[in-house]
C-alpha cells in the first residue's frame, strides 16, 4: 500500500471531530427530525484528514474491534465497532441491499431499520432495505436502456484508463426511489444518508484524494463509522490504483447530536484527542471487490475508554 504515514510520535493529534461536537452543542439549532427526539444541526460543515497523519479513528472513545463496555443493562460486553463499519461498507461494494447479505459480510446492525412494519410501509420484505438503498444504487443503478450500472467497477475503470478526468462520482441516490411522489411509493427503507463520493486523482505525483458528502449524520454514533469506511476506501482506492492517498475532504450537509446523546457528548467533549492510529490493508489484493474484512489492520490505537451511545430509530 502507498500510504506513508508520520511516525506515531510525529502525528499531530485532530480536534476536527471534536470541534464538530462542540459547535453543535454551543450553536446548533434545535430541531424536531423525524425520528421524534429533539436535536440540536447545524447546517453544513466540512473536515479535512490529511491521510499522512493516520488514520482518521477517533479516540475521544475506543471504537475498534476490541473495545470493552457496559451495556445499558449493565453488562460487560466486547464491542466489534468497526468491523461492523467496515462489513457494511464492503457489503454495499458489492451490492448487498438485505439484513441478511449485510449480516454475512460482518455488519449486524441493520435489522432494527428493516423491520417487517418498516419495510411494509415500502412495499418491501421484510430485511429488504430497498432498491434506492446504498448496495443496490452502487453497483445496480437503473438505466434507461434497461441494463443496470455498476458505478464502482466503472468509476475505478475510468480512473485507470483516464485518469485526469474530473467526473469520478459516485452516487447512492435514485431520485426516483428515495424521494416520494405522487403515484409511486418510496423504494428504500432509509433513504441514503451518506455516500457521495468523488474520487480526485493526481496524475502527474501519483496520489488520490476523497471528497465524500453525507447529506445527514448522527455525529455522536453513525459519522464516526463513515469517516473510516470512507477513508478505508480511499486506502483501498489507493492499492489498487496505485496511487499514494493524500487527503479525506469530508462534508456534511445536516449535522446534528440527538437529545438523548448529549450527557455523552459532554463527556467526550471533556476527553482530549490523541494521534490517530495506522490503518494497513492486505498488499495482495489487487481489486477493490477482492477485499475481505480479515485484509484490514489497525496498529498504534490509543483511545479513551469506550462509550455506549445511544441512537433514535
Amino acid at each position: 500500500m502507498n500510504t506513508n504515514y508520520k511516525p506515531y510520535i510525529e502525528r499531530t493529534p485532530d480536534y476536527q471531530y471534536h470541534d464538530l461536537l462542540k459547535l453543535i452543542m454551543e450553536k446548533g439549532h434545535e430541531t424536531k427530525p423525524i425520528q421524534g427526539e429533539a436535536a440540536k444541526s447545524i447546517f453544513g460543515h466540512q473536515m479535512r484528514f490529511d491521510m499522512s497523519n493516520g488514520f482518521p479513528l477517533i479516540t475521544e472513545r475506543n471504537v475498534g474491534n476490541k473495545a470493552p463496555y457496559i451495556s445499558s443493562t449493565g453488562e460487560p460486553r466486547i464491542a466489534n465497532f468497526l468491523n461492523g463499519a467496515l462489513g457494511e461498507h464492503l457489503g454495499f461494494l458489492h451490492g448487498a441491499r438485505t439484513h441478511e447479505d449485510l449480516k454475512k459480510w460482518g455488519c449486524p446492525w441493520w435489522s432494527k431499520w428493516v423491520t417487517a412494519e418498516k419495510c411494509a410501509i415500502f412495499d418491501l420484505p421484510a430485511g429488504d432495505l430497498g432498491d434506492g438503498s446504498y448496495g443496490a444504487a452502487w453497483t445496480n443503478f437503473p438505466t434507461k436502456e434497461g441494463a443496470p450500472f455498476n458505478q464502482i467497477v466503472e468509476v475505478m475503470r475510468q480512473i485507470k484508463e483516464r485518469p485526469y478526468l474530473r467526473t469520478h462520482i459516485i452516487t447512492p441516490w435514485i431520485p426516483q426511489y428515495t424521494i416520494q411522489h405522487s403515484g409511486l411509493k418510496r423504494k428504500v427503507v432509509v433513504a441514503p444518508c451518506h455516500g457521495w463520493m468523488h474520487v480526485y486523482v493526481y496524475p502527474e505525483t501519483k496520489e488520490i484524494s476523497l471528497h465524500h458528502f453525507q447529506r445527514s449524520g448522527d455525529i455522536p454514533v453513525g459519522v464516526v463509522f463513515n469517516i473510516a469506511q470512507y477513508a478505508s476506501f480511499l486506502l483501498m482506492a489507493g492499492q489498487v490504483l496505485g496511487y499514494k492517498p493524500k487527503e479525506l475532504v469530508y462534508t456534511i450537509s445536516d449535522a446534528h447530536i440527538y437529545e438523548s446523546q448529549y450527557e455523552k457528548v459532554k463527556e467526550l467533549l471533556a476527553r482530549k484527542p490523541r494521534p490517530f492510529p495506522t490503518m494497513t490493508l492486505n498488499p495482495e489484493r489487487k481489486d477493490i471487490l477482492d477485499f475481505r474484512l480479515e485484509d484490514f489492520t489497525v496498529t498504534e490505537y490509543d483511545p479513551h475508554p469506550a462509550m455506549l451511545i445511544p441512537t433514535p430509530i
